[in-house]
């Protein structure tokens, strides 16, 4: 079978290799691959910045989508058709996270998608709705589980709670989908008019262009008569930290996801007199996503905005894409 893997790190040094194609075992299910989807750590995987001592070689890409073509004889989960995800941890089942689980990782721990074909236990594969593609449901595994993790399991988002959006990513546009369709009030930052524009044709309230209005955090209190947001979605890390606390109501919830934002300081201070909560948000389990699949089969509408498609012999381009930060929502690589 045709795989991607990593044995040096740099996008350019990205290798397509020949794979002897995996057999199932009794409990074990075979998955061809259709699609698969880009997240910012695989960027970073690549390129060696997430974990520089990484085991290789390994296949990248945590996020998967295809269709069940072989079967364990003790499989009762799963039958030949079926249509599936693996799961980001495949030792996340349910319940709280601990490191035995976080370290079962696709695309890090373990091979991941960028595959024509994987074998994968049973319990670790979950159906996606039957309303979206391949390419739309290799999206969900990271980027949408987190999402609702965040949003739904770490928090507990209300109808008309407000929630302040930063970008607009992979995981900012799922937020803005999730938090549009209970009606909550949503706030979103980009340094792009165009991308701004977007995000108001997908629900979204108020727009904030970061490069235009440096002080956002100030605006956001602006628009909330000084009370804040009820969640933030924070996706830049140290580097936009403060202003997500300062832009928060008083006993609100921030919920920390990514690093793009680089460096920056933060005075917990500002944590400590608004009570805030900050919590870190690595993925989800098996549960959530189930849950969250329930959820989008409610609102068929809701599908992934995918801003490109890429051919499997494309893939050092989408990850160019993605190194670009021009996407809107999230890249596909077909299989």
């Amino acid at each position: 079978m045709k795989a991607y893997e990593i044995n040096e790190f740099g996008i350019e040094n990205l290798t397509s290799v020949e794979r002897e194609k995996p057999e199932p075992d009794e409990t074990q299910a075979l998955v061809r691959f259709h699609a698969a989807s880009l997240n910012y750590r695989d960027l970073m995987m690549v390129k060696g910045f997430y974990n520089p001592k990484l085991k290789t070689p390994l296949v990248p890409f945590s996020d998967g989508a295809g269709e069940i073509v072989a079967v364990g004889e003790k499989v009762t989960k799963w039958k030949v058709g079926d249509r599936v995800c693996p799961i980001f941890m495949q030792g996340w089942i349910d319940g709280a996270i601990d490191y035995r689980k976080a370290r079962t990782a696709l695309g890090g721990d373990a091979d991941g998608c960028l595959r024509e074909f994987g074998a994968f236990d049973e319990n670790s594969l979950v159906r996606f709705p039957d309303h979206l593609s391949y390419e739309e449901a290799a999206t969900l595994p990271c980027a949408a589980v987190t999402t609702y993790n965040a949003l739904f399991c770490s928090s507990r988002l209300k109808p008309d709670d407000s929630v302040l959006l930063q970008g607009t990513g992979g995981v900012s546009i799922f937020a803005l989908q999730f938090a549009s369709i209970l009606g909550c009030r949503t706030i979103i930052t980009s340094s792009s008019d165009e991308k701004l524009q977007r995000a108001k044709d997908l629900g979204a309230d108020d727009l904030i262009n970061y490069k235009q209005t440096e002080d956002w955090d100030r605006a956001v209190l602006d628009l909330t008569e000084k009370r804040g947001v009820d969640h933030v979605v924070e996706v830049g890390g140290a580097g936009t930290m403060q202003r997500s606390v300062n832009a928060v109501r008083m006993g609100g919830d921030v919920s920390v996801i990514g690093v793009l934002a680089g460096k920056g300081e933060f005075n917990p201070t500002s944590l400590l007199m608004k009570t805030v909560k900050l919590q870190g948000i690595y993925v989800g389990s098996r549960q959530m996503f189930e849950d969250m699949n329930r959820l989008i089969c409610q609102h068929t509408h809701l599908k992934p905005v995918v801003d490109k498609t890429f051919a499997f012999d494309e893939v050092r381009d989408a990850l160019k894409h993605m190194e670009s930060g021009s996407h809107f929502g999230k890249i596909v690589v077909k299989i």
